[in-house]
């Protein structure tokens, strides 16, 4: 850690020789605090954190690390059961960053920070006065009013704790809103006078709760008489004697409050860089309005990616690395400089501009060193004005990173006397990196309500478990759909019906094809365990931080019960999973999507599937999405979906690009819930209604959903660790599909003869499906593939289907239905059919 000592010299010596204040305490005291001097009508002295990273320039894991072994410490105090309770309020603006930490120490607990910031169409949940403070006034602004309701403890976090008004304003404000049993004080220096040390335990029985206190030091601070006038005069003359003796200082507006500028010939940028860090779509960029267990899951799933973002737009010869934050905008720039420190070589230090004026004064025994004076520009409510960044001038960066929120990214940010201008003048680079900012959006309200029924569930329909899934569907068990495979392989090629008006025979798998499903989920349960732990976290970094999933049925169905069983056992997340219809040629239910949209924000829907052949379907959902939107002026869907395997490379969230046997894909309905494929007809479908289809309740005795689900979930555990090495590989991988797999199907489908991509099936799941559903023509099996075609060379061989193996083949195989097929006809081969 960086000391408060330079040279040997504490950094509170000036102000200590001139004023006569002194620090008592802890040994560690003066290690943490320097001091300096503010024109402050209430307090000359302000106490400068050492490894706060707001005034003074750290290594961002020394600030990080107070933070979460505070938390660790609150963690400890509270026990595992309270503390997994717990809710994390920090104070804006100084301690922002470090109740973050703090709530990140603790583990489970959700966090809130004070805000001075009005954000429209937020309601404040309460709010509180600073009585020390440059600027007082602080809302309170959860997007879920709940956040601060409930009976667990409420963990405070400032930077010291002083007189005690601050805390104690805040919880008698939010005691008379949320009474609660527990509150825990939590502060980097405990500096109460003698006088006011026991007024927390007054205050405690007072409102009838219990009150701790947490800190990393303690001490008092000797104030002499007089002080504050004192404190004020030496300002006023250090101000004209300086002003007159160097004639030029840095100052956007209030001149003689900055350094004098530094003679000799200074380094300057001559352009910004622009970084754009993919900023997760939907995360908060901080506590404003809350941050939960679950945004802390995305965050740290895409820091390391947006880290190397940053590592890869520094200069190759850079060695001192500056990241600065942006006033109560504290944790981020904090979290992306820690994990810039771990990949990098350069010398990483960070600290956040202000809004809080202070004295400079270039002593090496004076916390404050240099200054840089800017205006404001983030449209302040209560207007225009300065605002400071401390000790970055005249540091010797080689580079300086601001971040700043997207509504900072302002005119005034990029004026000639703005922030980053009067930061060119100090360092050859300057970096701009903007993370959007989060504001609560009410969701989608359809202007009439929805007709629509409640979705099904089992065990009336289907065999998972109520809480698995919940279908958008009609049940049309009643109805008399299936067809012979020869018959609606005819029908289907010859344009006299869709596919999704019947329904395949369904396949009675004979014992030996059912040995083999077994044997061949026990051999890859380990495999898909990995894969559902790796895309639903993708999902949770990338996507959303409250998913609903809603999968394609019914291929996509087990697994999206299974991300939802990830997403439980890992992280104690409750994810809605529905099923929907979507049929090539036809798109997707928008009934469905307008049920969705009536009950969830679109925003946060994720659309899952089992694997991608070609990327038919793909296709399909986002020209439906597209029409869908415009045709109901409803937005936010995201077509692209997340698949369990992507061998197509047709999307970018997946688990694997390898092409393996996935069981579910053996099987059909015995291994979905006994749930058949969907079906849409216009004789039993409606323009109000979901399309259907049929619960199989009598093959009860082959199911085996359940069993599969469970194989995999059991294997959750043993995998957790390549989980995390997968997922953090897969969020810093450039994962843009490439359709590799479209090009190879028609490259197929021209090289046999058929003419149509349509009848070519590509990867193991989509071969399994033709072999169980379709007329096969023949399978092309990459050559020297193993266990994962027994399967398929099974099924082969009980229709009488030939399989080539094929040298140069991008999929583990290729299923082939008979093109242009009738009853009798012959393939491009000159060979019959054989059934």
């Amino acid at each position: 850690m960086n000391k408060a000592v330079n040279n040997g010299v504490w950094s509170g010596t000036w102000v200590a020789e001139r004023l006569g204040v002194e620090l008592q305490g802890d040994d560690t005291l003066k290690d943490l605090l320097g001091l300096a001097l503010r024109r402050n009508p209430k307090r000359a002295h302000l106490l400068v954190s050492h490894v706060l990273g707001k005034h003074i320039p750290q290594s961002p894991t020394v600030v990080y690390g107070h933070g979460f072994a505070l938390g660790r410490r609150v963690r400890d105090l509270l026990g595992a059961e309270e503390a997994a309770t717990a809710v994390v309020l920090g104070y804006a603006e100084t301690a922002t960053g470090l109740g973050h930490s703090v709530a990140d120490g603790i583990g489970l607990a959700p966090y809130l920070h004070s805000t001075r910031r009005p954000v429209p169409g937020v309601a404040p949940a309460g709010g509180f006065e600073e009585s020390h403070s440059h600027a007082t006034s602080h809302l309170l602004l959860p997007e879920d009013p709940a956040l601060l309701v409930g009976n667990g403890p409420l963990v405070l976090v400032d930077d010291e704790f002083s007189t005690g008004n601050t805390v104690l304003n805040t919880i008698r404000d939010l005691h008379q809103r949320y009474p609660r049993r527990r509150y825990v004080v939590v502060a980097l220096v405990d500096m109460r006078s003698p006088a006011d040390a026991g007024r927390l335990e007054e205050f405690a029985r007072e409102i009838g709760a219990r009150v701790d206190l947490v800190a990393a030091a303690s001490g008092t601070v000797s104030l002499p008489e007089g002080v504050l006038e004192k404190g004020q005069d030496l300002v006023t003359r250090y101000e004209e004697s300086h002003l007159g003796a160097r004639g030029c200082v840095e100052s956007a507006a209030t001149a003689a409050w900055a350094r004098p500028a530094p003679t000799g010939p200074q380094p300057k940028s001559d352009r910004i860089t622009r970084v754009d860090l993919r900023w997760p779509r939907g995360l908060p960029d901080g506590g404003r309005h809350g941050f939960t267990p679950a945004h802390r899951i995305r965050l740290e799933n895409a820091l390391p990616a947006m880290a190397a973002r940053l590592a890869e737009a520094l200069p190759a010869d850079t060695h001192r690395v500056h990241i600065l934050g942006f006033e109560e905008l504290m944790y981020t720039p904090l979290r992306l400089a820690r994990e810039l420190e771990q990949v990098t070589d350069a010398e990483i230090r960070y600290s956040t501009t202000t809004r809080s004026p202070v004295l400079a004064v270039d002593d090496p025994g004076y916390a404050i060193r240099s200054r840089i004076v800017f205006p404001a520009h983030d449209a302040p409510a209560d207007g225009p004005g300065d605002r400071y960044a401390y000790n970055v001038a005249g540091a010797g960066f080689d580079a300086i990173v601001a971040v700043v929120d997207s509504t900072a990214d302002t005119p005034e940010l990029h004026a000639p006397n703005g922030l980053l201008a009067q930061l060119s003048a100090h360092t050859p680079h300057v970096l701009l990196a903007v993370v959007p900012s989060y504001a609560p959006e009410p969701l989608y309200v359809p202007e009439r309500p929805s007709m629509l029924p409640e979705p099904l569930r089992g065990p009336a329909f289907s065999s998972y478990a109520p809480e698995d899934v919940g279908w958008l569907l009609q049940d049309l068990s009643d109805v008399t759909l299936e067809a012979p495979t020869e018959e609606r392989e005819e029908a289907i090629q010859s344009g006299g019906a869709h596919y999704a008006e019947s329904l395949p025979v369904e396949y009675q798998p004979s014992q030996q094809y059912q040995e083999l499903f077994q044997t061949a989920l026990e051999e890859t349960a380990s495999r898909l365990a990995q894969a559902v732990g790796a895309v639903t976290e993708v999902v949770l970094a990338e996507r959303s931080p409250r998913p609903v999933l809603v999968s394609l049925a019914r291929a996509g169905t087990p697994v999206g019960v299974l991300m939802r069983r990830w997403a439980q056992h890992r992280h104690g997340l409750d994810l809605p999973h529905y099923a929907v219809s979507i049929v090539r040629g036809r798109g997707i239910d928008a009934n469905a999507l307008r049920w969705l949209a009536a009950h969830h924000d679109p925003r946060d829907v994720v659309f899952v599937d089992g694997w991608t052949g070609k990327g038919a379907i793909t296709r399909e959902l986002a020209v439906a999405i597209e029409e869908f939107e415009a045709a109901e002026g409803v937005t936010g869907f995201d077509p692209e979906i997340a698949v369990l395997a992507d061998p197509g490379s047709c999307v970018r969230t997946y688990g694997t690009r390898e092409d393996y046997l996935i069981p579910s894909a053996c099987l059909n309905s015995t291994v979905s819930g006994l749930i058949s494929r969907t079906v849409l007809r216009a004789d039993l479908v409606g323009p109000n209604d979901f399309h259907g289809a049929k619960f199989y309740r009598e093959l009860a005795g082959a199911d085996v959903s359940v069993a599969f689900l469970d194989a995999v979930s059991a294997r959750f555990p043993e995998v957790a660790d390549a989980v995390d090495a997968q997922a953090k590989e897969l969020l810093s991988a450039d994962r843009a599909p490439t359709w590799e797999g479209w090009a190879a199907v028609e490259r197929i489908s021209e090289e046999y003869g058929i003419h149509d991509v349509n009848l070519v099936k590509p990867g193991v799941g989509e071969t399994t499906r033709v072999l169980l559903r379709r007329v096969p023509w023949k399978i092309l099996a990459r050559a020297g593939a193993g266990a994962d075609l027994d399967h398929v060379r099974l099924l082969a061989e009980q229709r009488g289907v030939p399989v080539e193996e094929v040298a140069e083949l991008p999929y583990t195989c290729v299923g082939l239905i008979h093109p242009k097929y009738t009853r009798g006809a012959t393939g491009a081969d000159g060979k019959a059919v054989t059934l």
